[in-house]
């Protein structure tokens, strides 16, 4: 079975996308092709992009780095995305995460064709995990910048130096000497969320860092980013990242060591 790899291409939040696609239109153009002789197409990171301008994703489930999620959702309406996830595949075209994906999608395609005790080997010889199954635990909304937007970013601001505060909205919107409403709806207009939720994203990248760097209890870990129960925090950090906060601890901790190197300590 022939099967057309399409790689990402460079891309930031701030290139004009516009210009960059209309450049890669002959890589577009034969991205089209090749589906349309029958070719299997298989993206690999932002290259959803192009794969998407080529008229494919219309109507399918489809994934990308989750660091380009929300503009590629907002370029391709009709696309069913899926940011969360590692591999799609719908009706013949495949789209990954970023580009480390590809193992998972190389480890689902040998799966597929030769059974999991070839894929299981296949991931021991090449050092790569068979058992990531979501993007969501290396998701940091921090790293994506936003421009044009200051009053959201005035109240993260205040968010952020408030963390582990109890939230409450009236306190909020007085701050900024506006109601709760207005509050709600400008916010809402420029960041495309709730002050709460983004307070508990940050919240829980807060709480990732501990645990990645830290070896504090999970309750006190909880307490300090604004939590008294440890059972609500780790369910809302579960929502974020697909994981408990002893599961995450488990796959990213690391420990330095006196010379400042750090290495992965099992918990």
């Amino acid at each position: 079975m022939d099967v057309l790899i399409v790689p990402g291409f460079e891309l930031s939040p701030t290139l004009d996308l516009d210009a960059t696609l209309a450049n890669l239109g002959p890589e577009v153009a034969a991205i089209r092709s090749q589906a349309a002789s029958g070719t299997a197409v298989v993206s690999i990171c932002v290259g959803a992009f192009l794969v998407a301008e080529a008229g494919l994703l219309g109507g399918r489930e489809a994934t990308t780095s989750w660091f380009f999620a929300d503009q590629f959702a907002s370029r391709y309406t009709d696309v069913r995305l899926r940011p969360e996830s590692l591999v799609v595949t719908d009706r013949g075209v495949t789209t990954t995460a970023a580009f480390s994906a590809m193992y998972d999608f190389a480890l689902q395609f040998i799966r597929e064709h030769d059974g999991p005790r070839v894929a299981r080997s296949t991931a021991r010889i090449a050092l790569v995990d068979d058992a990531r199954s979501t993007q969501a635990p290396y998701v940091d909304t921090g790293l994506i910048p936003t421009v044009g937007r200051e009053f959201s970013l005035s109240v993260k601001r205040w968010l952020d130096q408030n963390l582990g505060a109890r939230y409450d909205l009236p306190t909020l919107a007085q701050e900024f000497h506006v109601s709760t409403r207005t509050l709600l709806r400008r916010f809402g207009d420029e960041a495309g969320e709730t002050p709460l939720a983004y307070l508990q994203m940050v919240r829980v990248r807060r709480a990732r860092h501990l645990l990645e760097t830290t070896d504090r209890t999970v309750a006190s870990i909880a307490a300090d980013v604004g939590y008294r129960d440890p059972g609500a925090f780790s369910g809302i950090f579960a929502r974020h990242t697909g994981k408990r906060p002893r599961e995450y601890r488990a796959m990213f901790h690391r420990h330095c060591d006196r010379h400042g190197s750090t290495r992965r300590t099992k918990t």
